[in-house]
């Protein structure tokens, strides 16, 4: 094949805009924290086994203290190197010797060293999307409280169903996002393991201490098998679907919002603080946020399926396909889920509910008549089906236009000389209020079973601000860990 006549010389500029200049941008801005943090945390542990000398670490050591991190955040990708990696090995170098310099990746290799920034970051993500969805939680319980009582309808198949309450209505997504939590928890764990001493894939010979740099840098367990250590990516897989099930979950519950925002409805009114006007129409809130959260909440879910795609059928073993390109989607879904959340709640906090407009929509369209069937049954003893063709015929007569008292007579009439059901009580069976106060049972929106059920979100909602206080308190304490470590090793030698 005839030469091109293109140079040889690595990168090649296509290669170099392509990807290597994109990846080190990328990296300056996930990895050079996490990076460094690596960088104490294996010398440190060389050093403690006896690998590397004390002199040499504590060299390597006022190295990196002497980095100016500003002036590698603001380098560009000159191609002189390969990555964000390379660069600071240079670094290194220029500062220590290069023989010194070299010694800190004795036991290790750049796929151990990803895998560890990678979960280092994650975890992070993790744990600003609890605290976000957090935030709306405990915005939502007080709302629930505050509007225990009030009355709303119910929704099937987007008609009016049932009368409920709006306290009601918004425990069913805070249990929601109580269920969110508990999966964000449980990822957290299994994010949360130490991969760094696998090395390449099979860890090595050297009697590394997989346990100290697990300690330092935060971790609460190892990702034990080598092998998988490198090859595995279950942990952001889950993390990714785990996100994708929270945004399609809040986007439906702001799809409602939405809708009660509406003229038509008229159910919730943003602040003035959260309404942009039109350029033509003076009349005009537009409550804009609430679309601005839907979109980034949509946005999330498809970045976080598309992590999943670009996963599927890749070789069970160190890939890029998991490594450099992806990562940055990865954050990129977690940090819209974050935006969407935070807006979101930031909306609520100070919008108005008109429970009023609820209460009155609660009373119309034959929502209560359901309880008047039920009502049959219990002071009749006749089958609910019997009930139900009673109560639907009243419902056919009036011809979609309710009014309890025309019901009242309707119903009162069919029963007149078969059952000795008195008129008041057929009329208080239509009732919004006497709907849900008789519906007690675990899970219902009567004061009995709703209000204990907001107790304990209160309580769910204290318990989970101390265990994210809690992860971001043993982190903070691991970078503490290196530093005293540090200082140890320097005033030793």
């Amino acid at each position: 094949m005839k030469s091109s006549g293109q140079s040889t010389k690595f990168p090649a500029p296509i290669y170099r805009d392509t990807v290597l200049a994109p990846v080190f941008a990328d990296a300056k801005r996930y990895f050079l924290e996490p990076l460094l943090e690596i960088e104490y945390a294996h010398t440190l542990m060389l050093a403690r086994q006896g690998i590397m000398p004390d002199q040499e670490a504590a060299s390597c050591i006022r190295a990196l203290d002497a980095l100016d991190r500003e002036e590698i955040r603001s380098a560009e990708y000159d191609g002189s190197f390969e990555d964000l990696f390379f660069y600071l090995e240079k670094k290194f170098a220029a500062a220590c010797g290069e023989e010194v310099a070299g010694k800190m990746h004795t036991a290790r290799s750049r796929n151990d060293i990803d895998l560890t920034m990678y979960r280092m970051v994650l975890r992070q993500h993790l744990l600003h999307l609890f605290e976000g969805l957090l935030e709306l939680r405990s915005t939502l319980v007080e709302l629930a409280w505050e509007h225990r009582a009030a009355l709303m309808p119910a929704y099937t198949h987007n008609q009016p169903a049932q009368p409920t309450t709006l306290g009601h209505y918004l425990m069913a997504y805070i249990e929601i996002l109580e269920r969110d939590a508990e999966r964000i928890r449980n990822a957290y764990v299994r994010v949360n393991r130490n991969p760094l001493g696998a090395c390449a894939i099979t860890t090595t010979g050297f009697p590394i201490n997989r346990n100290f740099t697990e300690k330092l840098l935060g971790f609460e367990g190892l990702q034990v098998n080598s092998y998988g250590a490198i090859a595995a990516t279950d942990y952001v897989v889950e993390s990714c679907g785990i996100l994708a099930t929270a945004m399609l979950s809040l986007g439906r519950f702001v799809q409602d919002l939405l809708l009660w925002s509406t003229a038509e409805f008229g159910y919730l009114r943003l602040s003035d603080a959260y309404v942009q006007i039109s350029s033509i129409m003076p009349q005009k809130r537009n409550p804009v946020p609430l679309e601005h959260s839907r979109v980034l909440a949509s946005r999330a879910l498809f970045e976080a399926q598309s992590v999943v795609g670009s996963l599927h059928n890749t070789p069970f073993a160190d890939m890029n396909d998991a490594e450099d390109d992806l990562q940055p989607l990865v954050y990129t879904a977690f940090e819209d889920a974050e935006r969407s959340v935070r807006l979101l709640a930031g909306v609520l906090q100070s919008a108005q509910l008109n429970t009023a407009k609820m209460a009155t929509a609660a009373e119309g369209n034959f929502l209560p008549v359901t309880e008047l069937a039920d009502t049959l049954v219990r002071s009749t003893g006749m089958s609910f089906h019997s009930a139900h063709s009673i109560v639907s015929k009243a419902v056919r007569e009036l011809n979609g236009n309710y009014d309890a008292d025309a019901m009242t007579d309707l119903v009162a009439r069919e029963l007149e000389g078969k059952y000795a059901v008195q008129r008041d009580q057929i009329r208080a069976a239509l009732s919004a209020k006497n709907f849900v106060a008789v519906r007690k049972i675990v899970g219902g929106p009567a004061p009995e079973a709703l209000e204990p059920e907001i107790a304990r979100s209160r309580e769910a909602v204290a318990s989970d601000q101390a265990w994210t206080e809690q992860r971001s308190n043993r982190l903070a304490e691991a970078h503490q860990a290196i530093l005293k470590e540090c200082k140890t090793l320097l005033e030793r030698v």
